[in-house]
């Protein structure tokens, strides 16, 4: 199900090895597993040792007794001191409810370039540790083409909130030990669409594993 995750079965235990491009996890069951899967991998390809695995892609991975934790703050700081690094103000949701957004009919208050850079960070970062921005970040890309005030001013929200959940990440624990799943709709919150959107998120360990928020196909 997922092209980059390859698992081994033995009865000795199992070994899983996460690929991306050059960087690697090799996760196994005993120290044994690990250390085999390593050296067979070390026969066919020029690899290098990082040892125990602290960052991933930008992740911090925190481990302790019971459980493991994905965050990045580090990446975080880096999309604020970017695009926000004067502006200190913090908000505690991920979006303003009660501000609807639609097409912007006037020049656009940023350039495509600028909202196109800062849309494409938050979708890393909701992907990796931050799902609960998917809604805002879902809203907000409908309109990278032509940006007006009030999606810069969702923008500059959304940014506030991940500065004040800077800290935040997924926690991983062993229970539940079964994937759970939720899912939502909106009820037209876009009254000239007529079109809702729907949510749904899965959680694995007590923490998200998948999630995905989309305009609805039907008029409702």
């Amino acid at each position: 199900c997922d092209k980059c995750v390859y698992v081994k079965n033995t009865d000795q235990g199992y070994v899983i090895v996460c690929l991306y491009v050059d960087d690697m996890l090799i996760i196994g069951s005993s120290q044994n597993m690990i250390k085999s899967t390593k050296q067979m991998l070390n026969k066919r390809f020029d690899m290098k040792d990082m040892g125990v695995a602290d960052v991933i892609l930008g992740m911090k991975i925190t481990k302790t007794s019971d459980e493991y934790a994905l965050s990045q703050s580090h990446y975080i700081e880096k999309i604020l001191d970017k695009f926000i690094k004067d502006d200190m103000n913090l908000v505690r949701t991920p979006v303003d409810v009660n501000l609807y957004l639609s097409k912007n009919k006037g020049d656009a208050v940023v350039s495509q370039l600028k909202y196109s850079q800062i849309i494409g960070s938050l979708m890393y970062l909701m992907n990796c540790t931050h799902p609960d921005i998917a809604y805002a970040i879902c809203k907000l890309s409908r309109y990278t083409s032509n940006s007006g005030e009030d999606h810069w001013k969702v923008i500059i929200w959304v940014l506030r909130y991940i500065r004040f959940t800077c800290d935040h990440g997924l926690n991983f624990t062993r229970y539940p030990a079964v994937l759970e799943g939720y899912c939502d709709a909106n009820w037209i919150s876009d009254t000239k669409d007529s079109k809702s959107t729907s949510g749904y998120v899965f959680t694995l360990g007590g923490a998200s594993v998948s999630c995905k928020f989309t305009k609805q196909t039907c008029f409702t």
